[in-house]
């Protein structure tokens, strides 16, 4: 992921000791490129917060970490990079990882012997939202699966889209690891070696079914692109920059199939990862295996996606309650 040439490169953090060696010590440990820009983007943040408040790190306390975390939960501060008032609130989960990455930064000025009047553990986490997982009904994952066989004209966008939806609940994978797949990636017995977030690699599998589709699609293709998935049209066709579809696209045709079905609940490239774990711990799948398959370093993490649907919940309640087996 590129930087916007108008935002981190013209914004240093004035108020964050040593951030230059900090940047300079995840681009040696192999972080992203995406995470990187996010880190930079989260401790502009904090620095912005700072400026407010006319603090610099030696002057940091516990009342001045509970201050930084009710800054980033209202309206007040100012967005990271053009220093301007923020139209809406930050999500839990946007402020968890702001929190993250300034614990990270804290934590680095301590291994560099800083004088640092606060840990890390200052900055915890705030509660999150347990919404109600959104995982379609089996069947209705199955019938948006395989709807844009039926639903698309173009007999080559038809079998692309399906093939792309077939992949991604056969695999679980994250929908920036599948627009990044190339063909090369794909062996003949339906192994894909990906490397997912943060930079981690693991191999993911397609059930036969997904391996027939994806090579139905691939007969179809006449061109010589080395993605994976590539779109039909593009304005930079033929001009010798390389062909992929987008996690935009993908998202926009779920959602149009998704109507034409008439499934109320809201589903997108995520819901088919939730969807993955769950059904796969439904026929009796092992969380730690799961686990692996998703690319999680935590079972906390893999946990969040096992999300038992309500008609397995029913089942269960009414197969194993005391009080359920009465004569």
């Amino acid at each position: 992921m590129s930087e916007p040439k108008s935002s981190i490169g013209n914004h240093k953090a004035l108020r964050l000791d040593l951030i230059e060696d900090f940047y300079l010590f995840l681009e040696t440990n192999n972080y992203s490129p995406e995470t990187i820009y996010h880190y930079k983007s989260d401790l502009l943040l904090f620095d912005n917060f700072l400026e407010s408040r006319n603090l610099f790190i030696k002057d940091l306390d516990k009342r001045s970490v509970l201050e930084f975390k009710a800054y980033l939960a209202s309206n007040d501060r100012k967005t990271s990079f053009l220093k301007e008032d923020s139209p809406r609130r930050l999500t839990a989960t946007s402020i968890n990882r702001c929190l993250s990455a300034v614990r990270a930064y804290i934590r680095f000025l301590i291994d560099q012997e800083y004088d640092c009047p606060i840990i890390p553990d200052f900055f915890k986490m705030v509660k999150r939202e347990r919404p109600h997982p959104n995982v379609a009904d089996f069947q209705d994952l199955v019938a948006l699966i395989e709807s844009p066989s039926r639903l698309e004209k173009n007999l080559l966008i038809g079998a692309r889209n399906r093939a792309v939806l077939e992949t991604l609940f056969s695999t679980g994978m994250r929908i920036s690891e599948l627009v990044n797949l190339n063909k090369r990636d794909l062996n003949d017995e339906g192994k894909i070696f990906i490397t997912g977030k943060g930079r981690k690699q693991r191999f993911v599998y397609l059930t036969d079914r997904a391996k027939s589709y994806l090579e139905s699609y691939l007969k179809l293709r006449q061109d010589r692109e080395q993605a994976l998935f590539v779109p039909t049209k593009s304005k930079t066709a033929g001009k010798g920059i390389p062909q992929r579809l987008t996690a935009r696209y993908i998202e926009g045709i779920i959602q149009k199939y998704r109507e034409a079905l008439r499934i109320n609940l809201p589903t997108t490239p995520h819901s088919f990862r939730h969807g993955f774990a769950t059904y796969l711990v439904e026929e009796g799948a092992s969380p730690a295996a799961i686990q692996i398959l998703l690319g999680h370093e935590s079972l906390n993490t893999t946990t969040r996606y096992v999300n038992a649907s309500d008609r397995f919940a029913q089942e269960t309640h009414r197969k194993y309650h005391p009080l359920a087996k009465r004569e």
